[in-house]
């Protein structure tokens, strides 16, 4: 019998050391918390073959199941079992409270504190809060486990009973696409029998999934603002948009407003460009009313407001997305994301600035991006119109009005050449189980 041990910073990690070294049938015999992460202990009884051949093992798949029911019910015990101790500390304290007033006066000493006396009863519930948490820590590590190998089971079943949807989800996963959204399309070929006529099918669902605006907003008119983090290039769009619409208009019916005061030359920036198109530009500073900034500009048929890119927790920023939201301003904001920025960003960007209520989207450096599925997702699974999209330095040129077939043309000329490995295609399952109503395959 082979054991070992293997350290990582999280449970996932480890995981991946013992299925990289052991195999997938690698027992886990032992896991605990260290300094810096997690330590598995692992046990493996044979050698593998250099290319083992996943079963389906339906009973293993039902006791995992049953195992993580036990441990949403340990944990749904463990929270009621602590709630309960809080109230009875509660309870403990304040009884003490109306008894102390009562007692003789004969037996009060005051020499002797009561403080250290009640010290051992204050210890408890932190004693107690201590055991709750390695409980915890343990049950959701559990948890992980199964997650991680009932991924891996669903997964080799998928391989083994449905090679053709299978090959799909690889696909798609090169082009990016998150779990839910390849799931959700997945769902809609599922009857398909000839492969290629399942991937186009597949392709046209991906299409209509992506919206756009019915009519451009440059067309449509009205108060217009980019709103994103900084270095999604929301300045450089809103040159080429101010430089598209003069170009077919004039300068006289567009106006340019900076609300950008913290990056060191923004505003600068914006004034060349005004002078450039010969268009107004107006400065607002932190503090001031965006709604009289905008009142001189009432007749303009087009006014472009450039934000600034501020950190999420930054009260400025709060400060800002409220001055666009409000009901004098009525602007139509849309938030700028680069695809060149991960998913992660793109999230944490859409959920920090979707409080001025977004109108759409506009992507961004996409002659930069190495894949297109993560921001098109982020779109797809938040219900944001694609608006613009913006693919290279040029003033106007780089900038287009969005078709969604397209897109999704370009996604899949970006998809990478190698499909992902076994432990990423498992890894994708696994977080499926987050939620028990998601069931992949």
């Amino acid at each position: 019998m082979q054991v070992k041990r293997f350290f990582a910073a999280d449970m996932r990690q480890a995981m991946k050391l013992v299925r990289d070294e052991l195999g997938a049938d690698a027992a886990i015999i032992g896991n605990r918390r260290v300094a810096g992460g997690v330590e598995l202990t692992a046990a493996l009884d044979y050698q593998l073959p250099a290319e083992p051949v996943r079963q389906p093992n339906p009973a293993l798949e039902a006791e995992l199941r049953k195992t993580q029911a036990k441990i949403a019910n340990a944990q749904a015990d463990l929270t009621s079992r602590a709630i309960a101790d809080e109230r009875k500390d509660r309870q403990l304290f304040a009884n003490e409270s109306i008894i102390a007033p009562e007692l003789p006066a004969s037996l009060v000493k005051p020499q002797r504190p009561a403080a250290p006396q009640a010290a051992p009863v204050a210890a408890r519930p932190s004693a107690d809060q201590g055991a709750i948490d390695a409980m915890r820590f343990e049950l959701h590590g559990l948890r992980e486990l199964i997650e991680v190998q009932l991924g891996s089971i669903a997964w080799g079943q998928l391989q083994t009973r449905k090679p053709q949807q299978a090959n799909l989800w690889r696909r798609l996963q090169r082009m990016g696409l998150s779990a839910e959204i390849s799931k959700a399309l997945l769902e809609r070929v599922a009857k398909v029998a000839e492969p290629r006529q399942a991937w186009r099918m597949l392709l046209a669902h991906l299409a209509h999934a992506i919206k756009t605006p019915k009519v451009e907003p440059l067309e449509e008119g009205g108060v217009i603002a980019l709103v994103g983090p900084a270095g999604m290039g929301k300045t450089t769009t809103l040159a080429k948009l101010a430089a598209r619409y003069v170009l077919k208009y004039g300068p006289q019916s567009i106006a340019l407003v900076s609300m950008d005061s913290f990056r060191i030359g923004a505003q600068e920036q914006l004034k060349t460009l005004g002078r450039i198109l010969d268009v107004s530009v107006t400065l607002v500073d932190p503090g001031q009313s965006l709604v009289q900034a905008l009142a001189p500009l009432a007749r303009k048929r087009v006014v472009l407001i450039d934000t600034a890119g501020l950190p999420a927790n930054d009260p400025a920023l709060r400060m800002q997305l409220e001055s666009l939201a409000g009901r004098g301003v009525n602007a139509k904001n849309y938030l700028v994301l680069a695809a060149t920025s991960q998913s992660q960003v793109l999230k944490a960007a859409y959920h920090s600035y979707k409080r001025c209520g977004l109108a759409g989207c506009i992507l961004s450096k996409l002659d930069e991006a190495t894949s297109l599925g993560e921001v098109l997702g982020l779109a797809i699974s938040q219900h944001l119109p694609v608006a613009y999209l913006t693919d290279g330095p040029k003033i106007p040129d780089d900038v287009q009005v969005p078709r969604s077939h397209q897109l999704v043309s370009r996604a899949v000329s970006l998809q990478t050449a190698e499909d992902p490995s076994e432990e990423a295609m498992a890894d994708v399952f696994a977080g499926l189980y987050h939620n028990p109503a998601r069931r992949a395959g």
